[in-house]
């Protein structure tokens, strides 16, 4: 997330949850959300990385008029050479999140988010060479400074294309 503030709003959290398709009453019920532990509408595990459409430079973001890395077109948005001639190049992919919840996330809260990189390790693979894992870890904070939620992300970047065979 690289917008400076993520204000988290009631409709925000109905539209992701309704998106991935969880119905529970806490994410868009305020009457009965006053009923619950946390006694508020809370928004859903994975809300926090909805912040990344409020950047219009996060690259997975479709640009109008641009190649998409993320279009599917190909695996990863890569496009392989048509010559034969190789050249290497592998391919990246999301392999794991993880998410620390500290306390719950609720309409009213500013994000800020801080992104630091995290461990990295490699492993070797038969169809595509050398594996490289990188983590990033990227802490939300609420308005008052307080640690909400801790975010880890761990990719994988292949030597070359998984070979097909």
């Amino acid at each position: 997330m690289a917008v400076e503030k993520f204000l988290v709003e009631a409709s925000h959290i109905m539209m992701f949850a309704r998106s991935v398709g969880d119905a529970n009453q806490i994410y868009y019920d305020a009457d009965y959300a006053k009923t619950t532990e946390p006694g508020t509408i809370i928004a859903p595990p994975t809300f926090a990385q909805s912040s990344a459409q409020f950047d219009p430079d996060y690259f997975l973001r479709p640009k109008i008029g641009e190649p998409w890395f993320g279009s599917g077109k190909e695996p990863t948005g890569i496009k392989r050479e048509s010559s034969g001639g190789g050249g290497g190049g592998g391919g990246g992919l999301h392999a794991e999140q993880h998410f620390e919840y500290h306390r719950h996330l609720h309409p009213g809260d500013v994000l800020s988010a801080t992104v630091k990189p995290g461990k990295t390790w490699e492993k070797e693979s038969k169809r595509a060479g050398k594996l490289v894992f990188s983590e990033s870890i990227t802490e939300y904070r609420d308005q008052h400074g307080e640690l909400v939620i801790t975010a880890r992300g761990v990719g994988v970047r292949t030597e070359r294309p998984v070979d097909s065979k």
